[in-house]
């Protein structure tokens, strides 16, 4: 049987993406970057309560709630199908419902016989939450800035969810970052696992940000990361709400802005459309 797909990436966070159910062993086979297509992840096209839907499996086969990169590429997906059009348009994801906006205007979209192969994407993500629970997190209280013991390191973790759980440290690590990012996505602390951002203050309105995904590993880039590391830094005083915030990964630049607590995260950015074809199961 042969299975159609699209490959797009954001910021270098590639996908996979399908229109029909896989199993789970069939994502991580597809994923493989020596035997498959290759890829960050799977993400499934569907349809849920009359919205179009995205499901992620990741590379390793684990299910994230959501993935920001990733709907953006859903996003120009459905654009470049006719789909959605210029008026916002919801996606439903296991984290909520998400609201997508194309940038028709902006400089750096890119059309090819009429359609589209680079989008700007403009995405309201949910509401950002510190709450222990919805993080997941072995805690009574909201984790900020807190000491943690990371092996034999101590390292200040604010905790927060973008309806998947992520810890951010703003501390200077260095390269001891490289084995903190898999012991933070593991630590005790996190009964579901977090996404462990390292983030260091450039300018007020500016953030180098580097992400080891739960799942995933070190990627390009993570959407949902940089939104969790933009309310970390607004939350603990380094940066401020209602203006965008400068998020720069590897693979490039996402633009976030943070509103008042239980407003939705605004995240912008590109995806790309890379290419089409068909693959034997």
């Amino acid at each position: 049987m042969q299975v159609a797909f699209s490959k797009y990436e954001g910021l270098g966070n590639d996908f996979i993406i399908v229109e029909q159910e896989l199993s789970t062993e069939l994502a991580v086979a597809l994923c493989d970057r020596h035997r498959g297509i290759g890829g960050d992840g799977v993400l499934i096209v569907g349809e849920r309560a009359g919205l179009p839907s995205m499901k992620v499996i990741n590379a390793d086969g684990s299910v994230p709630e959501m993935c920001g990169n990733g709907i953006r590429c859903v996003a120009l997906h459905l654009a470049r199908k006719g789909r959605i059009g210029e008026a916002p348009a919801e996606i439903a994801t296991d984290a909520g419902p998400h609201v997508c906006r194309m940038i028709d205007d902006h400089e750096a979209v890119v059309r090819r016989a009429g359609v589209l192969e680079t989008g700007i994407i403009e995405v309201l993500m949910r509401h950002a939450s510190l709450d222990a629970t919805e993080i997941g997190l072995a805690a009574s209280r909201p984790l900020i800035d807190a000491p943690i013991e990371v092996g034999d390191t101590t390292v200040c973790l604010t905790a927060v969810s973008m309806g998947n759980p992520h810890a951010v440290t703003f501390d200077d690590v260095g390269d001891a970052r490289l084995a903190l990012g898999p012991k933070i996505e593991k630590h005790a602390m996190f009964a579901r696992g977090a996404n462990a951002g390292f983030a260091r203050i450039t300018a007020p309105r500016s953030i180098d940000l580097r992400v080891f995904e739960r799942g995933a590993g070190w990627t390009e880039a993570c959407g949902t990361g940089a939104c969790a590391a933009a309310v970390a830094a607004v939350e603990t005083g380094r940066a401020p709400r209602y203006q965008a915030i400068a998020i720069k990964l590897p693979g490039g630049v996402l633009s976030i802005t943070v509103g008042a607590p239980g407003e939705r995260v605004k995240m912008t950015g590109p995806a790309r459309h890379v290419f089409d074809g068909t693959v034997e199961i």
